[in-house]
């Protein structure tokens, strides 16, 4: 068979082409996992991800000694990650190892084997270390993420604060899911007692009262996911995920309670995952009733970020997360990335002319927007609208929370569409105002399209400004056979929702 053109003039026109590959392995008490991403950017893109259930840690706290068939499946998952890294093409590999192999008389022996296994070095993670690098991964997937972020792995628990960029001192506890199990002797009920204990240790925990806490680990996903299963959440996308304190606290209490396969959706959860449930459970329902914080909000983002992050130089670490993720999608997939800038600037003339107030949040969501508009045009005409709604609803969005991720979703909807009758469960995220102003912008972005067929170079050209009373779009002459009557209905569409009347004048 004969190489398509256009794949002999790329390995993957889908892929940036400016950055390389690189992988993060993470060998922790309970899993080991590697993640490989597509290039070392400020929001990294997992191009495969995979994990093994090894349970490295089971019975350390009791033994003092990795479990033997856990090393045995470690070892082969390290291999295995080894040949996939060569066959994806990654020489950038950064592995490390936290609390199993740091606590176990034979840690030493594990590592020695292990870097043979997966061919890099295995940096063994201190438990400041390890706190440090899940801070750091939040504050690369959040927004001026203010409260304290949990890392609940099998065999300790990370605590350290987070207000905006600047991360605390931290603290490891050796309270995670796999020692509990042990040192209660599988008794969720005594476990809280020894989680109690632990965290009263925590002088500084009382900052997070109000604020909000962090919950990063494969546990607290789980249980993020049965809740979210249980209220039949609008969306399945986890990170930035919020429960009200009291009502994690209820359902943790629950949790603890019955039998794991009693709770709703548990087939959701694997099953390795499942007897560590009420474990992270406890944990979970003593922090807030030690600490208070208002929100619990789940992070997809930690350790493995957070080690990404820590290499980029100040500069990019600056750079909003929502924003390069949402530039990155623009120039992957619309027609003219240029246009998609363009549009940032063109909605921001208009807007200001409106007399609209907008908060600085409302202006890095509509520029977002802008940037996302035309990433659906190689579906089918008819489905346009339904598969940017999808791609963005879903997508790997860092920077963003869900009513967020709702607007976007909704207004890159309507640019297609021009309807508000749709995403009835996305509109349940969002909040009337946002409702309104994605109605709105997605109005604008239908202006735009029609006048630009979504190339450069024609908005700054022309202008769509509100003047006293009338909503007027500026035409240059050489434009002027533009002024159809779908221009003229979308404008009055437009015009309707800010309450003026619709006038299209012709320039020089």
């Amino acid at each position: 068979m004969t190489v398509s053109p256009t794949l002999a003039r790329s390995d993957a026109p889908g892929r940036l082409g400016a950055v390389e590959p690189v992988a993060v392995v993470d060998i922790g008490s309970n899993s080991v996992r590697m993640v490989a991403y597509e290039g070392l950017t400020r929001t990294p893109t997992p191009i495969f991800n995979d994990k093994v259930m090894c349970g490295l840690g089971r019975g350390v706290a009791v033994t003092g000694k990795l479990h033997e068939e856990g090393v045995e499946r470690a070892l082969e998952a390290l291999e295995r990650f080894r040949v996939l890294c060569k066959t994806m093409r990654i020489r950038d590999v950064h592995a490390v190892a936290t609390a199993a192999a740091r606590d176990a008389k034979n840690g030493p022996d594990f590592l020695k084997a292990a870097q043979k296994a997966i061919g890099v070095p295995i940096e063994l993670l201190s438990g400041k270390r390890e706190s440090h690098l899940a801070a750091m991964g939040v504050v690369s997937g959040f927004y001026q993420p203010n409260g304290v972020v949990g890392d609940l792995g099998g065999g300790s628990l990370e605590l350290n604060e987070v207000r905006g960029s600047k991360v605390g001192k931290g603290v490891s506890l050796r309270i995670g899911g796999l020692s509990l199990m042990d040192i209660s002797g599988n008794s969720p009920r005594k476990a809280q007692k020894i989680v109690r204990e632990a965290l009263e240790s925590v002088d500084w925990l009382d900052e997070l009262k109000g604020r909000t806490f962090f919950a990063v680990g494969g546990t607290w996903r789980s249980l993020a996911l049965l809740h979210m299963r249980q209220r039949n959440y609008a969306l399945n996308v986890m990170h930035g995920y919020i429960m009200p304190a009291a009502d994690a606290a209820d359902f943790a209490a629950l949790v603890e309670r019955v039998n794991a396969e009693a709770l709703v959706a548990i087939e959701a959860v694997s099953s390795a995952r499942r007897p560590l449930l009420a474990y992270g459970a406890v944990v979970l329902e003593e922090i807030i009733r030690i600490a208070r914080p208002k929100d619990i909000v789940v992070s997809a983002y930690g350790l493995r970020e957070g080690a990404l992050y820590e290499r980029l130089d100040e500069e990019t670490r600056k750079h909003d997360p929502l924003i390069e993720s949402a530039r990155e999608l623009n120039i992957l997939r619309s027609r003219a990335p240029r246009h998609g800038e363009e549009l940032c600037d063109w909605t921001d003339a208009f807007m200001e002319s409106t007399g609209l107030d907008e908060t600085k949040e409302e202006v890095r969501l509509r520029h977002a927007a802008c940037l996302l508009a035309d990433i659906g045009w190689r579906a089918h005409p008819d489905y346009r609208g339904e598969q940017s709604m999808n791609i963005i609803a879903n997508a790997a969005f860092a920077g963003i929370d869900h009513p967020g991720r709702a607007y976007l979703a909704l207004a890159t909807s309507y640019r297609h569409t021009g309807e508000a009758d749709v995403g009835p469960m996305l509109r349940t995220l969002a909040t009337a105002r946002m409702l309104d102003r994605a109605h709105v912008h997605g109005a604008a972005m239908r202006i735009a399209y029609i006048i630009s067929a979504a190339m450069p170079d024609v908005l700054p050209r022309a202008p769509l400004l509100c003047k006293k009373n009338k909503l007027v779009l500026t035409l240059p002459k050489d434009l002027a056979p533009l002024a159809n009557a779908r221009v003229q209905g979308r404008m009055r569409t437009l015009a309707r929702l800010i309450g003026r009347d619709p006038v299209i004048e012709f320039g020089n």
